[in-house]
């Protein structure tokens, strides 16, 4: 299947799918305005079948410890989906969908489905993880990085999370619940009735991160961009909140990013 780049239009904003270089969304600009920070590691990639970091890259699956290649020593980080070729499904003027066959150095057999959605407003990611063979623990996330300047005033982050995730000296939760703190961040925070963080350039766009998933990880320690990713379980979820993908329900999230003109 085809996997050259696609690009993707409604109204004033366009949309560029990179299906070879992880699936990733590599731009999105709104009236001639890129909004994500550019570059192959950048734009906005898929967390999947794991989000953030992953102890010592290891996992238990009932009574079998898995291990994953430490990535990001000492710990596995992001999945595996961004590293890959994605392989393009369908795809019209303002809608992609592709596919990723979970292959080593994941131990499970699956497959990936991830849509991707444009309107004159909005851009509404949604990924699917299946299995056709043994069920397996799994997440699903996305990793967007936002520009924090448009040419104008920094980005302003606004959400009100019910917790934060304590992170240890080693960046993983300790399982502990804070009160949230103010940032700079690289923490992730509850949100039980649904993510919802808005982004707001001033004088230019408000842009309105919102998921039915409660995970959210909040990065702003780069100066170069700001990062608001939803997922379906915090960083080393693996081990403290598997998500079961079996034959019969495959584990689902979506995101939806909807804009304003300031």
């Amino acid at each position: 299947m085809r996997n050259e780049d696609i690009t993707l239009t409604a109204g004033d904003a366009e949309v560029t799918v990179v299906p070879g270089n992880g699936g990733r969304v590599s731009g999105l600009r709104v009236g001639g305005v890129e909004l994500l920070r550019q570059g192959e590691r950048y734009g906005s990639f898929p967390m999947v079948p794991w989000c953030g970091r992953v102890r010592e890259g290891r996992f238990r699956d009932g009574a079998t410890v898995q291990q994953l290649p430490l990535n990001a020593p000492p710990h596995a980080i992001h999945g595996t989906g961004r590293d890959a070729a994605w392989r393009t499904a369908r795809s019209s003027t303002d809608e992609a969908v592709l596919t990723y066959d979970l292959v080593e150095p994941w131990p499970y057999a699956g497959r990936v489905t991830q849509q991707i959605a444009l309107t004159g407003d909005a851009l509404t990611l949604t990924m699917s993880v299946e299995t056709y063979a043994s069920s397996f623990p799994a997440q699903i996330g996305w990793h967007p990085w936002f520009n924090r300047n448009l040419g104008g005033e920094d980005v302003r982050i606004d959400f009100t999370p019910a917790w934060q995730e304590e992170r240890g000296a080693d960046h993983l939760p300790t399982g502990q619940r804070l009160d949230p703190k103010p940032g700079p961040w690289d923490d992730c925070f509850g949100m039980p009735g649904g993510v919802d963080v808005t982004l707001t350039w001033p004088g230019q766009l408000e842009l309105r991160v919102t998921s039915r998933e409660e995970w959210v990880v909040i990065y702003d320690e780069q100066r170069e961009a700001v990062c608001v990713e939803p997922q379906t379980g915090p960083p080393n979820g693996l081990n403290t909140l598997p998500r079961l993908v079996t034959p019969l329900e495959p584990l689902e999230a979506s995101t939806t990013w909807s804009w304003t003109r300031l």
